[in-house]
């Protein structure tokens, strides 16, 4: 027992060294990383990285100056741009629903152990890769393309990295799911279908419905940026008016904070209903 002791403590000091050796040439490559990056960054960068460092915070300062002088026309401007507001709303919560069916279909065809056809589990995975590696940006511009402007790009361009995301989180849920009552419908002659609902679904629903509702967090703000590329919503408006540039700059202001606004509002009211899923 007592020769034990030191090979013990010689083990676990050549597995420290070990880690911080490792640590350190992570370390090592993260800089050089960095260092690159950014040496391609100013070399490509037309005024200049660091000559532009003392104006970072201009255009801000420009801004907020120009709507605290028009303060008293903020109140007007939240109001007059709720609509648009709705509309991003729309957008977000549409995109939510389609792309959560589809992932929940996804998700339950690439279950191991659950999957109707266990042999095309691989090609669901890898659909579901698919769909979460596309932004929603480049979808959108794709589809602004071939339909033009408007919220149906936006929709069909969150719902189906919505699909992509969230297939593989519920993938996840569902595979950590009991099986026992699966078997035991499919003991008495259940079809898939029912054992899914029955056997499936109560068990992982809360955690679904706790992803849905981060995930609808995240798509409010992905539709407010698809604004942008012309799909609609508050952000449209919000390009509109940082185009116009001075004069303007109420406008922004007052956008910024009903969008910020919302997303907090929502952002609080999904952790409360997904704290109460989840722990009771």
């Amino acid at each position: 027992m007592a020769d034990l002791a030191p090979a013990h403590r010689d083990a676990y000091l050549e597995l420290t060294r070990r880690r911080r050796l490792y640590g350190g040439l992570l370390l090592i490559i993260f800089v050089a990383m960095m260092a690159a990056g950014f040496r391609l960054a100013e070399s490509r960068n037309a005024g200049g990285f660091i000559d532009g460092l003392p104006m970072l915070l201009a255009f801000p300062s420009e801004v907020l100056a120009e709507a605290w002088q028009k303060r008293a026309n903020l109140p007007g401007l939240i109001v007059a741009h709720l609509p648009s507001l709705i509309e991003t709303l729309n957008i977000a919560a549409v995109s939510t629903i389609l792309g959560g069916l589809i992932a929940m279909n996804l998700a339950l065809l690439s279950t191991r152990g659950l999957a109707r056809w266990p042999r095309l589990t691989g090609v669901f995975r890898r659909l579901m890769d698919a769909l979460r590696a596309m932004p929603e940006i480049v979808i959108a511009l794709v589809l602004i393309y071939i339909l033009g402007g408007g919220p149906v790009p936006a929709v069909a361009a969150i719902s189906l990295h919505t699909a992509g995301a969230l297939g593989k989180l519920f993938s996840e849920v569902a595979e950590n799911a009991d099986l026992k009552p699966v078997e035991g419908l499919a003991s008495v002659g259940g079809r898939w279908s029912q054992q899914v609902w029955l056997g499936v679904l109560p068990q992982v629903a809360p955690n679904w419905l706790s992803y849905a509702l981060m995930r609808f967090e995240i798509n409010l703000r992905a539709s407010a940026i698809l604004g942008f590329v012309g799909s609609g919503g508050i952000g449209y408006d919000l390009k509109l008016a940082m185009q116009w540039g001075g004069g303007r700059y109420d406008e922004v202001v007052a956008i910024f904070l009903l969008l910020f606004a919302a997303i907090v509002t929502i952002d609080r009211i999904s952790d409360h209903a997904r704290s109460r899923l989840v722990k009771g």
